[in-house]
């Protein structure tokens, strides 16, 4: 016996009556002009505005990226959150912010490379298109890293969180400042100490922040590689995307081995951006999500490299 089930049919306004019912309108008869070179364009009016503006553009524009490292994979594609902006003189309204993304889509239909070539290339092409005497770029994405375990070899992906910021200025030519984020094992010194056996653990997340020589070869020096490695050598151990019972075993004795403080770790990693030479200044900062407190522990330094150091 058929069991389907029947239901009535139901009888629906057309679709153009349903738009009307939930709120459309006809449009108006247009009055106003279609060529561009007829609209009016308030962004450049010309008056004096008051104040000189230190940065207008737009932010949180994603787009693909192409990232070369010396790591494998070598070449990756990610996905850029980018920021651009420009300094505003006080004789202009406002600034043409699709000029910002017209560059973005430009750059992409050549191959948009993350790397401080391109976007030197980029700010300086940008101040003369919004005919500035300056320009900003700022882009952070996900850098993806093999990984192996210590001791099986088995491999995964893992990923730190990567920040590029290049200046440009008419007079003062370009400054890049980077940000690397890496996340790390470290066990407690403390717990270690007065337990009878084991020690507690947690996640740590190292922030690295450097300012670099605006004509480092990147061909040479994979500045992406030497902060993960300032991050993750200092750490009680390093994460695994794949571990097995070798691996686990490896990692947990290594672990008990290095206990680290954050104030062990940031001033590890501080020891190491030193001794780089193409670091001229940097911050690193480390905060551990304690596994057995209700609260996060952190811990920073700074050091500028050309500043005399305070007592």
């Amino acid at each position: 016996m058929d069991k389907t089930n029947t239901f009535p049919i139901k009888k629906l306004p057309t679709k153009a009556q349903r738009h009307q019912l939930f709120g459309s309108v006809k449009p108006i008869k247009k009055i106003k002009p279609i060529e561009k070179e007829k609209m009016a364009d308030l962004q450049n009016v010309k008056k004096d505005f008051l104040f000189n503006l230190d940065a207008v553009g737009v932010s949180n524009v994603k787009h693909p990226v192409t990232i070369y490292s010396h790591m494998q994979p070598s070449t990756q594609t990610s996905i850029g959150t980018f920021a651009f902006t420009s300094s505003l003189k006080h004789t202009n309204k406002g600034t043409n912010m699709s000029r910002f993304t017209e560059q973005l889509n430009k750059y992409h239909e050549q191959g948009f490379i993350a790397d401080f070539m391109t976007l030197k290339l980029f700010t300086k092409e940008l101040a003369e298109r919004l005919e500035q005497n300056d320009a900003m770029i700022e882009v952070a994405f996900p850098w993806f890293f093999e990984r192996k375990g210590p001791e099986t070899g088995m491999s995964g992906m893992n990923h730190a969180d990567v920040t590029i910021r290049v200046t440009y200025d008419q007079e003062l030519g370009h400054t890049i400042d980077t940000s690397l984020s890496a996340s790390i094992t470290t066990l407690c010194p403390c717990s270690k100490e007065i337990s009878e056996y084991s020690a507690h653990n947690q996640r740590g997340v190292v922030t690295i922040d450097v300012s670099l020589p605006p004509d480092l070869n990147e061909a040479e020096t994979d500045w992406k590689a030497e902060l993960l490695e300032a991050a993750e050598s200092n750490a009680s151990a390093r994460l695994h995307p794949v571990l097995k019972r070798p691996d686990e075993k490896a990692v947990t004795e290594q672990a008990y081995e290095n206990p680290r403080f954050v104030e062990d770790m940031v001033r590890l990693v501080a020891a190491d951006l030193y001794e780089m030479p193409f670091v001229s200044k940097f911050k690193v900062m480390c905060r551990n999500e304690e596994s057995i407190h209700m609260h996060d522990a952190v811990a920073e330094v700074s050091y500028d490299k050309q500043q005399p150091e305070k007592e």
